[in-house]
């Protein structure tokens, strides 16, 4: 039977848990009800898997074993508005405030009624229309290359080795290219809510990030520094 060019593709639900149980679970229940699913049993790997395969919706657990899924969300959020709804066996309004406040859509408590997890999953994806929210936000001049949807730098065609907090620095400014991102913000996004006062830790960062770019702060082609209020992505072409 010939396919149909008009058809809508079935969602894709990236399921990020430790629990190898709720994660069959779930892929049961998701691909009955014509969803096609994708499975991660760690942050690195539900990272790894959104960034080359794409989601249109994120089920992440909050418990897991490399990372700490609030931290896991804000690094979605640097190049990401897919939706994620938040797991966790933490049923206090403390934990689902920090939930949302990080980024989160939604937040389920374990154990959960799997009829009103895929209600919340059919309301997020009508909201978002079911389409891929992947960001592929992409800057190429000839030599310097960013490709946040793959996290993927490179320079004069050779990988760039960022730390997290380099490329999420990086990835925050090409967001907002040609426009001045303030001190506070840059230290809110990158270190978090109760940093936005330390401003040597950017001064250090932007060192090693325009170090790594061969960026001269004196004649920038990439990053400009406002002083006194910020920086700026340029990116002029050489």
């Amino acid at each position: 039977m010939p396919t149909d060019p008009t058809a809508i593709p079935p969602a894709r639900v990236l399921i990020v848990d430790d629990e190898p149980q709720i994660r069959r679970f779930l892929d049961i229940s998701l691909r009955a009800q014509g969803y096609r699913v994708l499975q991660a049993g760690t942050a690195e790997e539900g990272l790894a898997t959104l960034a080359g395969q794409g989601a249109d919706l994120v089920v992440l657990d909050i418990g897991l074993p490399d990372r700490d899924g609030h931290e896991v969300l804000g690094e979605i959020r640097q190049w990401s508005n897919v939706p994620v709804i938040m797991l966790t066996v933490r049923a206090g309004e403390t934990e689902k405030v920090a939930a949302l406040d990080a980024g989160a859509n939604d937040y389920v408590t374990k154990p959960f009624g799997v009829q009103e997890l895929m209600a919340r999953i059919r309301a997020l994806l009508r909201q978002a229309g079911a389409g891929s929210t992947v960001e592929e936000s992409v800057f190429n001049d000839g030599r310097l290359h960013i490709h946040l949807g793959l996290r993927e730098v490179t320079l004069d065609g050779e990988a760039v080795p960022l730390s997290r907090k380099e490329y999420a620095l990086l990835a925050l400014l090409l967001k907002h290219a040609g426009r001045v991102v303030t001190q506070p913000q840059l230290l809110r996004e990158v270190w978090g809510p109760t940093h936005e006062e330390d401003t040597h830790y950017l001064r250090i960062l932007v060192g090693k990030l325009r170090q790594k770019l061969h960026d001269d702060a004196a004649d920038p082609h990439y990053i400009v520094t406002e002083p006194g209020v910020g920086l700026r992505f340029i990116g002029v072409t050489r």
